[in-house]
């Protein structure tokens, strides 16, 4: 999964570095993948933290200063094209930050113990995928705010609007998927042999 993604940052000109962060005792095997995806930038890997949002703390430290934006993204999510995250970086440069998310298409239920307790309007709602990217400097400053102020947040994004930050969405596509379960990985292997094939 972090070769298609390495492989999919390779082709971006606005790209001028990489830090993959992964679980302690992998780095070796990811140094492999990121010597086989032949990408022309300096890649950092680094052991992660307990927690996402410690994982790129820890990354976002070693990523260059004079960087404007930082990109942001799971190697859970194999299929996010070069297209995707060039649009991520380009609408960040309007806003502190932009996030690649698809529109909510089923009917939403608030469950308690089972039991529906309400029907949620899906007119607005978006589920976050990655890439995000952020203006650096705003990202810096929210994971220090959230150190400070024990913010927990599932994503980067969150983080920026609990700091008044403005993020734009990007339309991603449902075949942007996140590999968590075992039926995830089926489908996964199903669209890599149609989507890499050749």
């Amino acid at each position: 999964m972090l070769h298609y993604s390495l492989r999919a940052i390779a082709a971006l000109e606005q790209i001028g570095e990489a830090v993959v962060t992964v679980p302690a005792g992998m780095e070796r095997r990811a140094r492999a993948e990121v010597e086989r995806a032949g990408l022309d930038i300096p890649v950092k890997l680094v052991a992660g933290g307990a927690q996402r949002q410690d994982s790129v703390r820890i990354a976002l430290g070693l990523t260059s200063a004079e960087s404007e934006v930082v990109l942001v993204h799971d190697a859970a999510r194999p299929f996010a094209t070069s297209a995707l995250f060039a649009a991520c970086i380009d609408a960040a440069q309007r806003a502190d930050g932009a996030i690649a998310a698809i529109a909510v298409v089923d009917t939403l239920k608030r469950v308690e113990s089972r039991t529906i307790t309400a029907t949620v309007a899906r007119e607005e709602l978006w589920q976050a995928q990655t890439p995000q990217a952020f203006k650096r400097a705003a990202l810096v400053e929210a994971h220090d705010r959230a150190i400070r102020e024990r913010w927990a947040a599932t994503d980067d994004a969150e983080l920026i609007e609990r700091c008044g930050g403005r993020i734009e969405v990007v339309e991603s596509s449902a075949t942007n998927l996140k590999i968590t379960t075992p039926a995830d990985l089926e489908i996964a292997e199903a669209l890599a042999t149609r989507i890499f094939a050749g």
